[in-house]
């Protein structure tokens, strides 16, 4: 079993995408990274379509110089991460938005692109001493697109979009870019699911 309930029980994906602090070189180990762009969609499973976006910068503060390659891959410069709030301030912005849609009521689905954006958030929250506040409900879009289209291997956000015929919109490992692009492919394995 890929998942352990079915997300067509759902009425709303919060659909996330995490940028974060991070080297080439091994110099940030993992439970070190720090978030550094929040991207998020809602998505309404019933009108399928994308309703509102979240996105923000976070300034950083364990690691507070961007390496260059992280620069290069978010194309997130310095400057810009050092005008944006820390995590303390951004997080309960994005968490208001969320709670705008009445989570309790409207059955919401913490969603993303594999494991790593729920675990990132994780972590940020402890180290900030940040309630998590998404339970332990997770859909990891990528298990699903692969379950749906019967694919044996995990693959990319690029590679699953040209796998159904579409082509990544916007850059690539920017978060509210990225989240969009994986809300496309959340659209289309509820669609395929639907069918089958």
């Amino acid at each position: 079993m890929w998942n352990t309930y079915n997300p067509l029980n759902f009425d709303y994906f919060l659909v996330v995408d995490l940028e974060a602090t991070c080297n080439n070189d091994g110099s940030i180990p993992k439970e070190e990274m720090e978030i550094i762009e929040i991207g998020a969609v809602m998505y309404d499973r019933k009108q399928m379509r994308v309703i509102s976006e979240f996105d923000t910068l976070v300034r950083p503060t364990r690691n507070p110089i961007l390496s260059e390659f992280c620069k290069e891959l978010t194309t997130i410069t310095q400057n810009k991460v050092c005008e944006a709030p820390k995590f303390t301030e951004a997080f309960p912005k994005f968490i208001e938005w969320y709670e705008s849609f009445n989570p309790v009521d409207n059955r919401i689905l913490f969603s993303s692109w594999g494991e790593y954006d729920k675990n990132q958030m994780l972590r940020d929250c402890a180290f900030h001493g940040i309630k998590y506040p998404f339970g332990v409900k997770h859909l990891n879009i990528r298990k699903y697109f692969s379950h749906v289209h019967k694919k044996g291997r995990l693959v990319g956000v690029k590679k699953a979009l040209r796998n159904i015929g579409l082509g990544f919109e916007g850059t690539h490992h920017r978060g509210i870019d990225d989240a969009r692009n994986i809300a496309r492919l959340l659209e289309n394995s509820i669609a395929k699911d639907l069918l089958d």
